[in-house]
């Protein structure tokens, strides 16, 4: 059998990952960057949002760095690696004019929601960007818990017409970004990804403003179709690896799922061992 490390460079074109504990990305590479664009004049003064209609909520410091969420924390080391991500991810963006993207892995345990809220809140601290990210994962979601975000009405409750999208999303404090969360397993996934609904969402919340970010935290590709179902809807991917995770089979038959998306690169995330980063 063919080393793993091996096939994932052959697949992807991505060299040995660093190590890492239980998270921060040790290769991040899209394909074919370009320059990023100036900045868009639709929102003018990004700095000075205010969340009229929306519930904000303060996170705890505490229970983000149990769940190793670093991009907050400019004095956290690990914290440029997913600023790094972001200004690759926004150039291929930028240059195709793309806004909404697809957060994924092959099977679950590969830390895809992990890599999606880090990433989330790099965006927002772009000073011509604003983010939303949307846990679309409804079988297993996590967005809410990794955040902390206290249980209230979710995007479940948009999905069945009991909510508006305006009364389940939530600022978690961030300036320019917003959640919307689910806090509890869907039964009928599969079902409710494929109604109109989503898709009408997806796009509004594309095309709302043109300095927003739509970010997708989509279940495994491996354990169920519904990412297949919102893929289409959305502009580009992001693959999300854990080393060691996922059998060769498992990477080939990801990247045949994959054959038409816009996959803007890798990241691979090395879940056993100790941090080896080096501070700027």
């Amino acid at each position: 059998m063919a080393n793993l490390e091996s096939l994932i460079r052959k697949m992807f074109g991505q060299g040995a990952p660093r190590e890492t504990r239980n998270g921060p990305p040790t290769r991040m590479r899209l394909h074919n960057p370009v320059s990023i664009p100036p900045g868009d004049k639709q929102e003018s003064d990004l700095q000075s949002v205010q969340y009229i209609q929306t519930r904000v909520t303060e996170l705890d410091p505490q229970h983000l760095l149990d769940n190793r969420i670093v991009a907050l924390n400019k004095r956290d080391p690990n914290s440029y690696l997913f600023d790094f991500l972001r200004t690759q991810v926004l150039r291929k963006m930028q240059a195709n004019n793309w806004r909404s993207l697809a957060i994924l892995s092959p099977t679950p345990g590969a830390g895809k929601t992990f890599v999606a809220i880090n990433l989330a809140i790099s965006i927002a601290q772009h000073p011509n960007k604003s983010a939303i990210l949307v846990d679309m994962d409804l079988r297993r979601p996590q967005v809410a818990y990794q955040l902390g975000l206290p249980s209230t009405r979710s995007l479940y409750d948009y999905l069945e017409g009991t909510a508006s999208l305006a009364q389940v999303l939530v600022n978690p404090g961030i300036p320019r970004l917003v959640i919307a969360p689910v806090y509890q397993p869907i039964e009928n996934s599969a079902e409710l990804l494929s109604s109109k609904k989503v898709h009408n969402m997806i796009t509004d919340l594309r095309q709302r403003y043109d300095s927003r970010i739509v970010i997708l935290d989509l279940p495994p590709l491996l354990s169920a179709d519904d990412t297949m179902i919102v893929l289409p809807q959305v502009d580009c991917a992001l693959m999300v690896i854990g080393n060691g995770k996922h059998s060769e089979s498992e990477l080939q038959d990801s990247m045949r799922l994959l054959n038409g998306v816009n996959l803007l690169g890798t990241v691979i995330n090395r879940v056993d061992a100790a941090p080896v980063i080096e501070p700027y």
